[in-house]
């Protein structure tokens, strides 16, 4: 009997490149910067829209719907969803401008201070005789200004998103409040509140104004960031910073106009804010910030940056409004909202992580999955 030969001559290895002054190889190194570039023209080239980031929460969305349908009548009425919809306008418009800084890796915990004081703004404005065209524009160039502010310190003075946009909440908050010393403006009975009245309350047909321009907003968001060199620059930012500079990607402007964005958004639900409570209120909702991360996040986008979607944000937004809705429907106390909503990002961002980092699928594989190494054949002689 024999055995079979292994050979023992040493594996043919690449030559290693040459080393710099340091000792660093510089093959291996403009090897890693080549992979990492390819990545980023993959991203710039175009992603096709995948389904797969909230297959999750439209089937949840569905199920919430059957149920409150089935178990409250007045649910399904088309009041109701229009009442969804205005109530949920403002978290909407703010949930897309927190899309694109959490696509480029980033976030803005500032979004929702920054509204209170353009809203503080615009009110201010209504009060002194502004027309509504004035007045619109105060509040969205304020906006623009705050998100400026955010992104030069990020993008140029390079410091981290997580400390300004922590001390910018702090401090756009405390604008709101000096503005007319806590006191909220009722702009009511003011001369430029009558048009931004009637786009609250009117409708074409059945269809209320807020309804068309939520649709057109996001629309329009989802087209830059889908078909144009900036949306995919900011994807390939996301994905990977470096990477995206070495394809030629000014990084530091994409940032810094991402958060201009995220401040016009601000700008705008700020105008909805006081058109819906016909007053600028200068306290923020507490659960505000929260509603608007949870959205985004539960509708798709990482959070890690790179990978996401206006539409799975839309979708995110819907399932928190049935939610709340549904609990108010069902008369539960609108303190448990926090809580739900809370538990419900938990949940989301876990089952994404878990499904990103391949669990579900050594968990389907399962235990015995490891295949013990076959012996090696033997031959008789």
């Amino acid at each position: 009997m024999t055995t079979r030969e292994i050979d023992t001559s040493p594996i043919p290895t690449a030559a290693p490149g040459p080393t710099d002054a340091n000792g660093t190889q510089a093959g291996g190194l403009a090897a890693g910067r080549m992979r990492e570039a390819g990545r980023a023209a993959t991203i710039l080239r175009g992603r096709r829209p995948s389904l797969g980031r909230f297959t999750g929460v439209v089937t949840a969305l569905v199920a919430v719907c059957v149920y409150l349908s089935m178990t409250q009548p007045v649910f399904r009425t088309w009041g109701n969803v229009t009442n969804i919809v205005a109530s949920n306008s403002v978290v909407l418009v703010l949930a897309i401008g927190a899309t694109f800084v959490i696509i480029s890796g980033g976030i803005d915990l500032s979004a929702a201070s920054a509204a209170g004081a353009c809203g503080m703004g615009m009110g201010i404005a209504l009060e002194h005789g502004a027309p509504f065209v004035l007045a619109v524009l105060v509040a969205i160039g304020l906006g623009l200004l705050l998100g400026f502010l955010n992104g030069f310190l990020i993008s140029w003075v390079r410091m981290s998103f997580m400390v300004v946009t922590l001390g910018a909440m702090s401090v756009y908050s405390s604008i709101a409040l000096v503005s007319n010393d806590g006191r909220t403006i009722s702009v009511f009975s003011t001369d430029g509140f009558g048009p931004l009245k009637t786009f609250m309350n009117g409708s074409v047909g059945s269809i209320p104004y807020i309804l068309l321009f939520d649709a057109a907003l996001a629309l329009f968001a989802a087209g830059v960031l889908r078909y144009t060199s900036f949306g995919r620059s900011l994807f390939a930012v996301g994905s990977n910073a470096e990477a995206a500079r070495i394809n030629g990607i000014n990084v530091a402007g994409v940032v810094l106009l991402t958060y201009v964005i995220a401040g016009f958004t601000a700008g705008l639900a700020s105008v909805l804010q006081v058109g819906r409570l016909a007053g600028a209120a200068p306290q923020v909702d507490a659960t505000l910030l929260m509603t608007i991360i949870a959205a985004v996040l539960i509708g798709g986008t990482a959070f890690s940056g790179g990978e996401g979607g206006v539409l799975g944000t839309v979708i995110g937004v819907a399932f928190l409004g049935v939610i709340a809705n549904g609990l108010t429907l069902s008369e539960i106390s609108a303190f448990w909202q926090g809580c739900v909503n809370g538990g419900i990002l938990i949940v989301a961002v876990g089952i994404t992580t878990a499904r990103d980092r391949g669990w579900f699928r050594r968990i389907s594989r399962g235990s015995g999955s490891a295949r013990p190494l076959a012996a090696a054949p033997s031959s008789s002689g």
